[in-house]
């Protein structure tokens, strides 16, 4: 019996070493378990977009409004942040509750379509002027811009170079149109824009010139025009 206790006490010691080593792995797996609740529990909660959206859409706190039409932009690179940040821009713009000065800022400094777009339509004509004048616009929108009820809104997008040719030659033909912007029409492609369509540039300056808003200084200056359309068009309103 003494003979055999050694070996019975050595089973029970590598039984009781391989129970300890047991051990660790077990703790060391609930220590993992723990600090990844943890992390969980201390992860900023993120509203969802889409209530975050609707939220910024009717509210009608104008500091919080403020605020978000005022926060920089995540960099690009961060493509998920970005895009976040664009779409509730989108909220904000639309939103009358921003105060006018932030959506004329919005309307002057941003080149995203939906937030101009949104922008386009304020009742507030600053704001529609300041898209009017973003030099980032689609040419369709404003070209739309062009059409626009108030003639100051009308006046920035004609003077746009985003602007389409048939739609400043429309501007042109407006009997409507207000002698400076006629004025700025004139000088496409000659003082201005040098480097224009030679043709779409001088049918907007002969509209001008048969336009019975035409100041005598615009008929004058295209009366010696480098277009002979534009010319005869300038002097046969001066014979008038």
């Amino acid at each position: 019996m003494t003979n055999d206790q050694p070996a019975v006490d050595g089973a029970d010691a590598r039984g009781g070493a391989d129970a300890t080593a047991d051990v660790p792995a077990t703790a060391n797996t609930d220590d993992d378990t723990a600090t990844a609740a943890g992390a969980d529990a201390d992860a900023p909660h993120v509203e969802p977009l889409t209530a975050t959206y609707e939220r910024l859409r009717h509210s009608t706190d104008a500091a919080e409004l403020h605020e978000f039409a005022r926060r920089p932009l995540p960099d690009r690179g961060e493509q998920a942040a970005f895009s976040r940040a664009t779409a509730l821009l989108e909220a904000v713009a639309g939103n009358p509750h921003t105060p006018e000065e932030d959506r004329v800022f919005l309307a002057s400094t941003m080149p995203f379509p939906n937030v101009l777009v949104k922008l386009s339509e304020d009742a507030s004509p600053a704001v529609r002027e300041a898209v009017a004048a973003n030099a980032d616009d689609k040419n369709w929108l404003v070209g739309r811009l062009t059409k626009d009820g108030i003639p100051a809104v009308r006046d920035e997008a004609l003077r746009n170079k985003r602007t389409s040719w048939k739609m400043r030659l429309e501007g042109a033909q407006d009997p409507d149109m207000d002698v400076d912007t006629l004025d700025f029409l004139s000088r496409l492609g000659a003082e201005l824009e040098p480097d224009a369509n030679v043709v779409l540039s001088s049918m907007v300056r002969r509209a001008v010139a048969l336009n019975p808003n035409a100041s005598q200084e615009i008929l004058e200056r295209l009366s010696t025009d480098s277009s002979d359309e534009v010319v005869h068009a300038a002097r046969r309103r001066l014979a008038q």
